[in-house]
């Protein structure tokens, strides 16, 4: 991807090839400015590659409308950020719902279902109805 920044041209990503695997997990860490957040953008199909490709899933996220990036987004893509992007007035079990409900197409039990599995999942059941700044 390139883009300016102050009247330079930054070529972000350049050469990058990656692969990863259903089920697999993988860090990324590296110094300011590396492109981790260009490189996560990408993936989420918030930036556009301006050469290239991005595949997930069988699908080229290069190729899909905004609305369509928006839909896949929402199946196919979670994010886990670096601060803490809950909203202050919702307890955990509420902030963990919230995008099952916004997606449709579950029950409250299944939603109910899968924020405990997840909460229990990052030791924080215990944690369920407090607020964020409880936690």
């Amino acid at each position: 991807m390139h883009y300016s920044v102050g009247g330079n041209t930054v070529r972000a990503l350049d050469g990058v090839n990656l692969s990863i695997l259903q089920g697999e997990f993988l860090c990324i860490t590296g110094r300011s400015g590396s492109g981790k957040s260009t490189l996560l953008n990408m993936l989420a199909g918030l930036d556009s590659p301006t050469a290239g490709q991005v595949v997930i899933r069988g699908r080229h996220m290069e190729q899909m409308s905004e609305e369509d990036r928006t839909v896949f987004r929402r199946k196919h893509i979670g994010f886990v950020f670096q601060s803490f992007n809950n909203l202050p007035q919702y307890t955990a079990l509420e902030n963990v719902a919230l995008p099952l409900r916004e997606h449709g197409g579950l029950t409250e039990d299944e939603i109910d279902a899968r924020v405990k599995e997840a909460l229990a999942a990052v030791e924080l059941s215990d944690a369920a109805d407090r607020y964020p700044a409880e936690i």
